[in-house]
């Protein structure tokens, strides 16, 4: 009885283990357990290749839209790297559920927002710019390389508490559902949206907002 006990707490402890491990979310070369949000399928206008998931904005314009994970994460670290181009604007939304309610990915998700901090065309307010919590926590500008570089960001939710880690730099750090967490949705474009951020298991999108955006190294670690 005591050896059964035994292995039963080894393959317990390994499966532990196992669960804690980075998992790739990009082999490199495919989109294989990505896709279109609420769709099947998988427009040209998302790339992949040279190492990198990126949008190709002189491609195809009919049929684009967000791209979003095959598989929903619970509590998660989502490690990346990322670069955005001249003038452009995107974002990685997480907590994203597809149902019929769902018109959009950020209708469920709050935003990781990624922009051209310097020169994008429309005047842009601290909650807009890249690394902040959309709308919500903005990221101070200096903790972002210059616009064509190559960015390193982990975004963590880990057992109610969601902080953005951007180049070392933590600009957000909040409890999702707190009291300070209800009070920055009660002032947000979120507020009259009854889904956002009420169910934490979600998939994470890349965000199509018609600008070129570059995704690489990106790794997922479950709990």
């Amino acid at each position: 009885m005591k050896k059964i006990s035994f292995i039963l707490l080894t393959v317990m402890a390994v499966s532990s283990v196992s669960a804690q491990q980075w998992k790739p979310l990009f082999d490199g070369q495919s989109l294989k357990g990505w896709h279109l949000f609420k769709k099947k399928s998988i427009t040209p206008a998302w790339v992949a290749k040279d190492g990198a998931i990126f949008l190709d904005v002189n491609g195809p314009k009919e049929g684009r839209g967000d791209l979003v994970t095959d598989e929903a994460f619970g509590d998660f670290e989502f490690k990346f790297e990322w670069k955005i181009g001249p003038a452009s604007n995107s974002g990685v939304i997480f907590f994203v559920q597809e149902n019929e309610n769902a018109r959009a990915t950020w209708h469920s998700g709050p935003e990781f927002q990624l922009i051209d901090n310097t020169g994008y065309p429309d005047k842009l307010n601290p909650g807009q710019m890249s690394a902040s919590l959309y709308d919500m926590i903005p990221c101070p500008t200096e903790y972002i390389k210059p616009t064509g570089e190559w960015n390193e960001t982990i975004i963590s939710f880990k057992k109610g508490k969601l902080e953005f880690i951007v180049n070392g730099k933590t600009p957000v750090s909040i409890e999702v559902g707190g009291t300070e967490w209800n009070k920055l949705i009660a002032a947000s474009k979120f507020k009259d949206m009854p889904a956002f951020a009420k169910i934490t298991k979600g998939h994470i999108a890349l965000q199509d907002h018609g600008g070129a955006v570059w995704y690489r190294n990106l790794m997922i670690k479950t709990f």
